[in-house]
């Protein structure tokens, strides 16, 4: 395996494991994200391990948005990113 290749798998676990942490009803920025990773200004950069992601629900990229406040795109389309975030939300919120 390659050198660049085991930097790029580090990193990939990394992210993976930093948006595994991600309160349920909680969302983050792609820039948050990278700053969390120790890549700050790299978010772009980030968000391509997300799209990787084999595992969307369990491991929750779905509540990484972008820094305007919009959802970004998701595996699983964005309305169903749309649903996910205001489902978690509305399960949490205060009766």
């Amino acid at each position: 395996m390659s050198k660049n290749r085991r930097k790029k798998d580090t990193i990939k676990n990394k992210v993976m494991q930093a948006v595994s942490k991600i309160p349920f009803g909680k969302t983050i920025t792609y820039s948050q994200l990278a700053e969390k990773v120790g890549m700050e200004g790299k978010a772009r950069y980030i968000s391509t391990f997300l799209k990787e992601n084999p595992y969307p629900v369990a491991i929750p990229c779905h509540r990484v948005i972008r820094k305007d406040g919009s959802y970004g795109n998701y595996i699983l389309g964005e309305k169903f990113k749309r649903y996910l975030i205001e489902w978690e939300k509305n399960l949490i919120k205060p009766q």
